[in-house]
């Protein structure tokens, strides 16, 4: 019997492009030892922007949600989302860096790490690969990701080149990640037989969303065309910016014999659990009913969903709503001067951000961001086509653009030491410093707000006594 398993997203993708990341996981610890009988092929909760999520928004130490994650999930594969040499974070981190935190990933929980570049860079991919092979366990996987996106410069013949790289490489799996939900069926059909009949029976897995409205048809025909892993989420948080529903295509796969080896009492229990979970932010307005829409022109725009429900709420703050539609169209302009690079974080934040800027101001690039400044001299990596001349002469001026692996390479300890410093006696753990590194405003906040609330609570204690 042919068979496709299923990742289940709501603990990360899932609300992350419905709701910007803002899931606590007091909301859904209850459902845990349920989710963890019901044969996912993994669960992803972790890594793309929970890290950020939880010291900004929410008050939790993401280590600590992951080591309770693993306490309460011991029999599925944990996993998370990693952006290779930006971890999880906007910029290039030292290659010690990138090792100390995959060290500190498959130490607290992790399974699996799916490892991307948003340029498709794969030089920005290779150290993350090698720290997952060093600290490997016995169910750890290394997930080689492909950004997919289309351009005049994305085609099928390159991204089957780019999947032997990936196998030739030594990653164990292969994932295309379609964030933005623009592959049609059609695209599917083609690309996976023609990368299943260069990988062999390697493992390949489809993420995709359902912002255009394509998944169903997409995800349908990439299992007719030998697909192994498809990315669902819970029906409740399924749809819109989100993923295919987990139940619905328990349901398909079972009319078409292909066994998925889900319980469905189970899946529909998690589901039961997380309804009133998903009304409470409906009613807040913390789920904008606009990430829940299909929007085909995201066909044109390429926008993905944690991207879009990211401006959305952004521009909310700003009471400039009313920009959203300019913005929108301003975006595949900015990509095509910036090369084409497929929209995903944190290229998907810098393009956006940069987009919403030219609509405010009412001049193109009068302000240029210090990320998209960064890309165009060269520090995320190589971009998909030439930058715009006249974008890259207002940056560079007569200079070259950098090579950024010459940086990524230093192992200087720097970080380390300079981050142990700044924390003081606030910090416990090589888990906090790791925080620091990848977020100082938040993490120092964090752990600062962590210290008064202990001594406040021992000052109470002491005082009932």
């Amino acid at each position: 019997m042919k068979k496709v398993q299923l990742t289940e997203t709501v603990l990360r993708d899932a609300n992350q492009s419905l709701m910007a990341t803002r899931l606590p996981y007091s909301d859904y610890e209850g459902i845990l030892a349920d989710m963890d009988k019901a044969g996912y092929y993994s669960i992803e909760c972790w890594g793309g922007a929970t890290f950020d999520s939880c010291l900004r928004y929410l008050n939790e130490d993401p280590w600590e949600r992951l080591r309770g994650l693993r306490k309460n999930l011991p029999n599925t594969r944990l996993q998370m989302l990693l952006r290779g040499q930006n971890l999880l974070g906007y910029k290039h981190y030292h290659d010690d860096v990138v090792e100390k935190f995959i060290e500190l990933s498959i130490k607290n929980g992790i399974d699996v790490i799916r490892i991307f570049d948003a340029l498709n860079d794969f030089r920005n991919i290779e150290t993350a690969l090698n720290s997952v092979k060093k600290y490997a366990k016995e169910k750890t996987i290394a997930s080689g990701c492909i950004s997919y996106t289309q351009s005049p410069v994305h085609t099928v013949d390159k991204y089957i080149e780019m999947c032997k790289e990936l196998k030739k490489m030594g990653f164990d799996t292969i994932c295309l990640k379609d964030m933005a939900g623009t592959m049609s069926p059609y695209e599917a059909e083609h690309l996976i037989k023609g990368i299943k009949d260069a990988i062999g029976d390697m493992t390949l897995i489809l993420h995709t969303h359902c912002t255009t409205g394509m998944a169903y048809m997409t995800i349908t025909k990439a299992i007719e065309s030998g697909i192994d892993v498809i990315d669902t989420a819970t029906s409740c948080f399924s749809g819109g910016t989100s993923q295919p529903s987990t139940e619905t295509m328990f349901y398909a796969l079972q009319q078409y014999g292909i066994d998925c080896g889900l319980d469905e009492e189970i899946i529909n229990k998690v589901n039961d659990y997380f309804k009133p979970i998903k009304q409470k932010y409906v009613d807040n307005g913390q789920l904008n009913p606009k990430s829940l829409a299909t929007d085909a022109q995201a066909l044109v725009y390429k926008v993905p969903g944690g991207m879009l429900s990211n401006m959305i709420a952004n521009l909310t703050d700003m009471h400039a709503m009313d920009k959203f539609d300019d913005a929108l169209a301003e975006i595949p302009k900015v990509r095509a001067d910036l090369g084409y690079p497929p929209l995903v974080t944190p290229l998907s934040q810098m393009v956006g951000n940069q987009a919403v800027t030219n609509v405010l101001v009412g001049e193109r690039y009068k302000n240029i961001s210090k990320e998209v400044k960064n890309y165009i001299k060269g520090e995320y990596g190589i971009a998909p086509a030439p930058i715009d001349p006249e974008l890259s002469k207002k940056v560079l001026g007569d200079s070259i653009p950098v090579d950024c692996r010459d940086e990524d390479k230093k192992r200087t300890g720097e970080d380390f030491a300079n981050a142990k410093e700044a924390l003081g006696d606030l910090c416990r753990c090589e888990e906090d410093i790791m925080s620091y590194i990848c977020y100082p405003d938040q993490t120092l906040k964090f752990l600062q707000n962590r210290k008064a609330q202990e001594e406040n609570e021992a000052v109470y204690t002491i005082e009932e006594m």
